[in-house]
């Protein structure tokens, strides 16, 4: 697993991606600065990378999921539910492809709102 650092406005979380081809693919590209959205509790934003919907992609994540939603070509970071959930989980638009997880505690990202800086970074070993 790869470690990153997303700080959105105050806030940082320590995050990992995972092995998959689209988080390697984001890799490569760090780091990438942008402005939040805000979908009920995922934040989302545009990224300047391209993927298709991978094989695994899927709509229901877990709270902490990073993910990129090929449709908007957008990283997501999910810390609980969304217009689309059923429940207390968080429930993408449409199918992401899952690239890693946050390690501290996603919830803190409540207090971000629309237009708040967003960059993803390469963690410092």
């Amino acid at each position: 697993m790869k470690k990153i650092v997303i700080t959105a406005g105050t806030i940082t979380l320590r995050a990992e991606l995972n092995d998959s081809a689209t988080a390697q693919e984001i890799w490569r590209h760090l780091p990438i600065q942008s402005q939040a959205s805000v979908w009920g509790d995922e934040i989302y934003f545009e990224i300047p990378v391209e993927v298709d919907q991978a094989t695994d992609a899927r709509a229901d994540v877990d709270i902490g999921s990073l993910a990129y939603w090929p449709v908007g070509r957008a990283f997501c970071i999910f810390y609980g539910p969304t217009p689309a959930s059923t429940g207390s989980q968080p429930r993408a638009y449409s199918p992401v492809n899952v690239i890693g997880h946050v390690i501290d505690d996603a919830s803190q990202l409540r207090t971000v709102v629309h237009g708040t800086p967003v960059r993803v970074a390469r963690a410092r070993e």
